[in-house]
């Protein structure tokens, strides 16, 4: 008897996952899909009006020729030989033939385990069909095994050049993130069930967030990553009390007001990348390194860059630095009299830095006593997954692109990054907002990559040939005010953080670099990537800091020997700064000194222009 009531439940399970797959309201299905289709009629008027309009031109060629020219060379490898490409086959079909097997048993045995896993922390097969439905976990395993089985081909591929391996391996990443079962309705069980309960409500309203987003592309699609409706500028995002009290044609200048009695004497100026906009370092006051700088006595200065058009399309770096970095020393030393400053540089604000202190060195110029170089490259040899978009074609490409604009636009940079991280970027969001049609949380972290900013054509292809192409930089070949500039040059301390798993500027790129400088450099390597290990503030207890040995010999043996240290480097930092020189004045509560005008309440108005 207990059998037969064991059996009957086994039947209503199974009626119940049956049944979540018909469609129990076939007018209100046909009325949604009629729907679906008119919303899919604004979608392509979206994408093809400014292509008739002449206002957006295509590009995809050029990329999708580089594609075809690396997977060519991976296949003559494998072609080039009959017998080791018959080996590669038999290798995919035997992988299917053990997944066929295994698939038969475990329609008898259902406490089977499957043939094939996916990778731990690989959140894309949560859904308990996956796994518990033939059809869809034959689907899983065939689509992981042919995905290794393409990252294979190009890893034994043994006759590639390092470069042209690394791009193939990405294109291949890239195109296995694309075609996934899990992007698409009729393949993932999750959505397949959601429309069937919905009555295909779910593709109305993604359709309609699809056009949306194709219009706030002007023709490209920009897929929404967070609610940004939520966030403003000065109210609940970049809040921190200060004033705009120096502007030119490529700088605002923020000095934030003190919190404190007393501030070290030494102020502390922030030199942002200007590829994102600054206020990563002021999200909120919870996150706010700026505030959290404030209330341990730093009297704080950014640079807040333009968001640049065709006029700034021939500002190369020597502008930068001199418009840039300079000018805002000139307005910190007018604002407090203090000649000299604490540095920070952020990503590639902290190369610019580093060129800039270079050249200093070169000039005699001791304007900066010290600098803090945050996820910052100056050695591009480990650079990481961005080195995939640089090479001599890809670089000629781009040229023609970005001299007729006089400019890089923000979209292609932004495309560029979340290209690294598609897997959490890009197809996570294309499958809640079209497929299951949900607005995205707000998150104010991804609000902040989502405002993205135009490239000067000058700078960008100075930075890219300099850096990633050619390492002018750690070379000491890079060439500012007309001559070589060398980082020996460079005595002053440093303090450079990496972070652990950063995928744009990888802990082991950081270290390499630490070793370009002539004077004492603390090397630190905080936990988790490359905005999280930087925006880690000590209350919320989270992440680790590995710190303690010299910059010498190889990156793995720093690693087994450093310190590991629960919680926020932030301390820890704040105490290398006071240990160099922890001397106070009374707090500068009069913004500008006197001797500069306010001009604006931060956080300005350069980062509010929106692409």
């Amino acid at each position: 008897m207990a059998e037969k009531k064991e059996a009957d439940a086994g039947k209503a399970v199974d009626r119940t996952s049956i049944d979540a797959y018909v469609i129990k309201d076939p007018e209100a299905f046909a009325r949604n899909l009629a729907q679906v289709i008119e919303a899919a009629g604004h979608a392509a008027s979206a994408w093809i009006g400014p292509r008739e309009s002449g206002e957006h031109t295509d590009s995809v060629a050029e990329p999708m020729t580089d594609v075809v020219k690396t997977f060519s060379k991976v296949s003559e490898y494998w072609l080039s030989e009959p017998q080791r490409a018959i080996e590669a086959q038999t290798r995919l079909f035997s992988a299917y033939m053990d997944i066929w097997s295994n698939s038969i048993r475990r329609l008898g045995d259902t406490d089977l385990a499957e043939a094939v896993e996916p990778d731990r922390g690989d959140r894309r097969f949560s859904d308990v069909d996956w796994k518990e439905n033939a059809f869809f976990s034959f689907l899983k395993q065939t689509y992981l095994v042919t995905s290794k089985w393409a990252a294979d081909l190009v890893e034994n591929a043994e006759t590639l050049d390092e470069h042209t391996r690394h791009k193939a391996s990405f294109y291949v990443k890239q195109l296995s993130n694309a075609v996934s079962p899990t992007n698409f309705m009729i393949s993932n069980p999750e959505i397949f069930k959601e429309t069937i309960a919905s009555n295909g409500a779910n593709l109305v309203a993604g359709m309609k967030m699809l056009a949306e987003d194709i219009e706030a592309g002007h023709g490209d699609l920009k897929v929404r990553q967070a609610d940004y409706s939520k966030f403003k500028l000065g109210e609940n995002i970049a809040v921190t009390p200060g004033k705009v009290i120096a502007r030119n044609e490529l700088v605002e200048i923020i000095q934030y007001a003190p919190e404190t009695e007393d501030v070290l004497k030494r102020p502390l100026l922030i030199c942002p990348p200007w590829i994102n906009k600054f206020y990563i370092l002021d999200l909120n006051p919870d996150k706010s390194f700026v505030r959290w700088a404030v209330e341990q006595g730093h009297t704080v200065f950014v640079i807040s860059w333009v968001n640049p058009d065709e006029r700034h399309a021939k500002l190369d770096w020597n502008d930068y630095i001199d418009r840039g970095i300079s000018f805002a020393l000139d307005a910190v030393e007018k604002a407090t009299g203090e000649k000299q400053v604490n540095a920070i540089g952020y990503c590639v604000g902290g190369t610019l830095l580093s060129a800039a202190l270079a050249l200093f060195a070169r000039e005699e110029n001791d304007r900066i006593a010290s600098a803090t170089l945050f996820t910052t490259q100056v050695d591009f040899v480990n650079a990481g997954d961005l080195k995939v978009f640089v090479d001599d074609d890809q670089l000629e490409t781009l040229e023609k692109q970005i001299r007729q604009q006089g400019y890089l636009d923000g979209s292609k940079m932004a495309t560029a990054f979340n290209l690294l991280r598609s897997g959490d970027l890009i197809w996570p969001y294309v499958v809640n907002n079209y497929m299951k049609g949900k607005e995205p949380m707000p998150f104010d972290l991804l609000y902040w990559n989502a405002d993205s900013t135009r490239m000067p054509a000058a700078n960008h292809l100075f930075y890219l040939r300099n850096c990633y192409h050619e390492n002018k930089l750690a070379h000491a070949k890079m060439e500012l005010k007309g001559a070589p500039v060398s980082l020996a040059d460079v005595k002053i301390p440093i303090y450079n953080l990496a972070a652990k798993e950063d995928h744009i500027a990888p802990a082991i790129s950081v270290f390499e670099g630490s070793k370009c400088f002539g004077g004492k450099v603390t090397y630190v390597m905080g936990g988790s990537g490359h905005i999280a290990g930087v925006i880690n503030p000590p209350a919320k207890k989270k992440y680790q800091f590995w710190s303690g040995p010299k910059v010498a010999g190889e990156f793995n043996k720093w690693v087994e020997k450093a310190k590991v240290t629960e919680g926020s480097w932030w301390p820890h930092w704040q105490a290398w700064i006071e240990k160099l020189d922890d001397s106070r004045v009374p707090a500068r509560k009069k913004l500008g000194g006197g001797k500069l005008k306010p001009l604006d309440d931060a956080p300005g108005t350069f980062v509010r222009e929106r692409v």
